[in-house]
């Protein structure tokens, strides 16, 4: 007996091992498949750097871009901040292969200038065809082909406990994958009456927004939003947008370039078991109506306050929270049945449903505004001084006055000497400013650019590209 126990025993405890084991989802394989379909996002307003004075020399390396990190001298005199707000980075995915990005709202509204960054390190200035605040989705579209597009899949179909994984930019750090499970699903949040979003435990920082969240047949299921967080960073609840959600207002944006969203002009709350009974409602659900706009759509349909909606057309408001995303889905001007209930009794009205109005929506320029005397790189150059080339230890080249435009993503700054160039790998010296801004201009649109720049005692390769439009 005490010999078969044992045997049983063993045969449980080797079976939980092997479950425990193998019952862990393989995350390699999706990542090599859909990382391609994840793009960075940086979202600018146009700023002019500051002229600012030449070869200052430090030993200080704190703060520097990546290209620079293999300078031994800084210059820490030069100011830190710059005159507008820095860049928002975020993240998105290739919605379409024709050029079409979704991404946050949040992360590209207000931007003067936004630039995608792909998989395979091309760079392209992205237009912005519209947004909507209330479900934070924006649609971008750049000039870029042979673009694999993400596959989309069902998030009815998710379950509490399934894994799902992120691919995005954390501050900064491009094709970052973090994984968890869904903690709940058509989570409402204060504010956030029109998304039912999905909760995860996946880990999600800033620059993830935006990002897509993958189930594990390599489909994306939502939309990385936002957090809640007491410190500001990841504490284990991350809230994403379903993607059917995501769709139907990017398919909006994509035709009227803003989202044509129903209103009844209601406020609505929850109904608890106490008020059901006060109510005479069979049950604590529907949505109670706290407050009706005056002539609105709802005020001409009969409505009144204390009225419990139940059912919107063909579908059933189980709760507050289900109104304002079924009345905002609905055509405006659209004839729709109303189920309510009042005093007891089950009644009906049909309410033409109302437009909800929409902010305008601020164009965002396809390349930054560049000051008097800039080159197509956004350069404004001058000859250097006899001191100036000295103090370099060279005999010429062209030294930068202001930085705008793709200059300025390459982290250049003025007293920053350029002393060669490098165009379909033949390599000259920058004898001039007038000459490197005669080459420059004479360059077609898109072309690759290698410069040699001087800072300080230290040099360095920058690459950059003129702008496709």
């Amino acid at each position: 007996m005490i010999l078969r126990l044992i045997a049983v025993f063993a045969l449980l405890f080797s079976g939980h091992v092997s479950a425990r084991a193998g019952g862990l989802p393989e995350f390699a394989p999706l990542v090599e498949k859909q990382a391609s379909v994840v793009v960075n996002i940086s979202a600018s307003k146009v700023m002019l750097s500051k002229k600012g004075p030449v070869f200052r020399s430090s030993p200080d390396l704190s703060g520097l871009p990546e290209w620079l990190k293999r300078f031994q001298r800084g210059d820490r005199d030069l100011p830190e901040e710059p005159d507008e707000d820095g860049p928002a980075q975020g993240s998105g995915f290739t919605w379409g292969s024709d050029g079409l990005i979704l991404t946050n709202a949040h992360v590209v509204d207000g931007a003067d200038e936004i630039l995608v960054r792909f998989a395979d390190r091309r760079e392209r200035v992205a237009r912005l065809v519209g947004l909507d605040k209330r479900t934070d989705i924006a649609l971008l579209k750049v000039e870029a082909k042979g673009l694999l597009r993400a596959s989309l899949g069902d998030p009815s179909r998710l379950r509490v406990g399934d894994w799902v994984l992120a691919i995005g930019s954390p501050f900064g750090f491009e094709s970052s994958v973090t994984a968890g499970i869904v903690s709940a699903k058509e989570r409402w949040l204060p504010d956030e009456g029109v998304v039912p979003f999905i909760q995860t435990d996946v880990a999600i920082n800033p620059g993830n927004s935006g990002g897509p969240l993958f189930n594990l047949k390599g489909e994306v299921v939502g939309v990385n939003s936002q957090i809640y967080s007491q410190t500001g960073g990841f504490m284990g609840l991350s809230f994403s947008i379903p993607i059917d959600v995501a769709v139907d207002v990017a398919e909006q944006l994509r035709q009227f370039g803003t989202v044509r969203r129903g209103r009844i002009g209601v406020q609505v709350q929850e109904v608890t078991f106490d008020m059901a009974e006060s109510l005479r409602v069979p049950a604590a659900e529907g949505a109670l109506i706290g407050f009706v706009e005056r002539d609105s759509p709802a005020f001409r349909a009969g409505l009144r306050v204390g009225d419990v909606i139940s059912r919107f057309g063909v579908k059933t408001v189980a709760s507050s929270n289900d109104l304002p995303r079924i009345v905002g889905s609905t055509l405006p001007g659209a004839q729709v049945k109303v189920q309510y209930w009042r005093g007891g009794e089950q009644r009906e009205s049909l309410i033409q449903v109302g437009v909800f109005p929409e902010e305008a929506l601020k164009p965002v320029r396809a390349v930054a505004a560049m000051p008097r005397g800039a080159n197509a790189l956004g350069l404004v150059l001058q000859e250097p001084s006899r001191e100036q080339k000295r103090e370099a230890g060279v005999e010429r080249g062209a030294l930068i006055n202001e930085v705008a435009g793709v200059a300025s993503r390459a982290e250049l700054r003025p007293g920053d000497l350029i002393t060669g160039l490098i165009v379909a790998g033949a390599y000259s010296e920058v004898m001039s400013a007038e000459q490197l801004n005669r080459t420059v201009n004479a360059m077609a649109k898109g072309r690759a650019v290698t410069l040699l720049v001087r800072r300080g005692e230290a040099q360095s390769f920058v690459a950059m590209r003129l702008p496709a439009l």
